[in-house]
Order: structure tokens, then sequence, then C-alpha cells
């Protein structure tokens, strides 16, 4: 598909880095194939990471998650921790892999957990593509893989998402995915302008409305990244949650909606048949609202498949709503703006 004419707004050609992203999980593998890394006894990782830098820790969770869900042979002990945060959480400070994840190397939270963890002296890598992590990771001989330049954090998922299973690998606590990821993340790059129309004509339902990103406690991290880039692309609010929780009260608050809304349902067909009979009865209660419904069914027989195709999908609808709303949709001028207050 050749760029539409409202491409002029696209200044830093989103439309190519989209197009081009399932190539990172090959070059995310190799760029920590070799990472020499000294032998702990880790029963979790904790990931300290802000913004777009850590969205990729929430695709690892589910990923190895349901890799291991039900297999009772492998007995699998080891737990994906988050922390947005300053500090560390208390559970992080034994037996823990801490992997400090800043894609400009300078984001102040992490940097500050950073300097708390080589106080207490726990085991490190950092993840950047340059900055203060890299500077201080260098100074300390910690180990330090360097991200390839990207237009926005965010846009940095498919190394980021590489690079810590290949850590964790190194370190015996996964398996080896390399292989597999790779050939699956090629039928990525074989479907991704496959979705591009269709990302385009949702995107045009979205015109005047608060988009409001549904799905289910499983893939509740896939909503969230949508939410995210709508609100980084298109410059505009968006709001996420997840079956069956949201049948408990947040479906109560359409009784009196105050705007517009559009809800956009991430539906794995194989889920649990109570859940996707919940979708179908909240769709047509919230249709008595004037309040309609897109389901998007996530194409793809295994989990990696379903995550990377619909969050590709997502990319082409905040692509083409930025573009509808004539915003350029690489920058975020306004979290600039608030880093520079902060100083």
């Amino acid at each position: 598909m050749q760029k539409n004419n409202l491409s002029q707004w696209d200044k830093e050609n989103l439309r190519q880095v989209i197009i081009n992203s399932p190539k990172q999980f090959a070059e995310g593998f190799q760029l920590a194939k070799n990472v020499n890394l000294k032998k702990q006894k880790s029963t979790a990782v904790c990931i300290s990471g802000m913004g777009g830098s850590s969205l990729p820790a929430d695709l690892v969770r589910v990923y190895i998650d349901q890799l291991y869900e039900f297999n009772q042979e492998n007995n699998f002990p080891l737990e994906i921790i988050q922390n947005k945060s300053y500090e560390l959480p208390a559970k992080t400070l034994k037996h823990c892999l801490h992997i400090f994840a800043s894609y400009s190397g300078n984001t102040e939270e992490t940097l500050s957990a950073l300097d708390k963890a080589m106080v207490l002296k726990l085991p490190i890598v950092g993840l950047t593509h340059g900055g203060k992590l890299k500077e201080i990771c260098s100074k300390n001989n910690i180990p330090c893989i360097i991200v390839p330049p990207v237009s926005q954090p965010r846009y940095a998922t498919g190394y980021f998402f590489a690079i810590i299973l290949q850590i964790l690998h190194n370190l015996k606590l996964i398996e080896d995915k390399s292989k597999e990821i790779n050939l699956l993340a090629e039928k990525l790059a074989k479907i991704v302008l496959t979705l591009e129309t269709p990302g385009k004509n949702l995107a045009q339902k979205l015109i005047g409305k608060t988009p409001i990103i549904y799905t289910t406690d499983k893939y509740k991290a896939v909503a969230l990244i949508w939410k995210i880039k709508i609100n980084e692309n298109a410059k505009t609010p968006c709001f996420w949650n997840y079956y069956p929780e949201l049948n408990h009260n947040e479906m109560v608050g359409y009784t009196l909606p105050q705007g517009k809304f559009h809800i956009i349902t991430l539906l794995d067909p194989t889920d649990n048949s109570r859940i996707l009979k919940r979708m179908k009865i909240t769709t047509s209660l919230l249709k008595t609202k004037n309040i309609e419904t897109t389901f998007f069914k996530m194409p793809g027989k295994n989990l990696f498949l379903k995550l990377f195709s619909t969050l590709l999908f997502g990319d082409w609808v905040s692509y083409y709503l930025a573009l509808s709303y004539k915003q350029d949709p690489t920058p975020v001028d306004m979290v600039e703006e608030l880093k520079k207050s902060l100083k």
C-alpha cells in the first residue's frame, strides 16, 4: 500500500518503522547471545523500566507464564517482576537478577533504582541505547547490551523482548526459544502489510471518539500497549480494562456515559467459553447505550503470533488515527516538556 495523502504528517516515516519491526527479534537475540553473565541462583527477574522501555517486560511475563503453564514436569520457578518506581521491590533483594531497561539511558526512575541495586551489590544487566545508563555500566564493569537506534522507545519492543529472553537463556533460567521465535517473526513480516488496511478502516471509526480497549486477563498487557500507542501516536485519550473484572464495576459507568466511546475487544477464539459469552452479552448491553464495539480476533495458532500480530494491528490503528488528526505520530512533545520542567 502506498502512503495516503495525509502522509505529510508522518515526518519520521513511522510507517516504515512498523513494517520493519518484525526484523528486530533476530537481531535482538544476536545482540545478547554472547553476553557473559555470572551464574547465580535466581528464582526471579526484576525488570526496571518506564514508558516504552517497560512494554517488553509485560510481554515477556505473558510469554513465559504461558510457556510453562500446566507443565508440572518443569516445575518452573522463575518469577518476572516489573518495577516502575524510583525504589526496588523488597522481594527482589535476594535471589533476583535485575535488568535495568532505558532506551534513552537517562530515565530518572530507572537510574535511581539502579543506584540502589549497585549499593546493595545485586546482580545487574543494563539494556539501553546510550546515555547515563551506558556510562554507569561501562564505569562499573556491568554487563550492558546496546539497543540499535529507533524512532521512539515504544518501537524497540522486538529488540527488548528478544534480548531479555536471550539473557534468561544465557543464565539457564529458560530454554532457548530463539530459532522458534525467529521463524515466527518471519511470518509476522509476511502479514504486517495485510493488517494495514483493516487498521486504517478501524481508525476511521474512532475519529472523534475515545477508544476503550478490552480483552481478557491473559492479554491485558496487549491492551495496555494498544492504549499507550494510541496515546502517544494519535495524541488522544484511550483507556483499557479486561474481562471478567470489568463486568463487576466498569461497565456500570456506561449507564450515564459522559462522552463518545468506541470499544475495541481483542478476542482469542480459544479463550474460556464463559469469557466469550460475557463479551457477547456486554456488547449487547452497551449497544443499548449507543456504544459500538469492534471485535478483533487474534490471528495465529500460538501465543507469540497472537501477541505480536495483535500489536501490529494496533500500530496501524494508532498510526492512521494520528494521520486523521493531522498529527505526526512519532514525537511525544508533552513528555519532553515534562522532563525539561523536572530538571
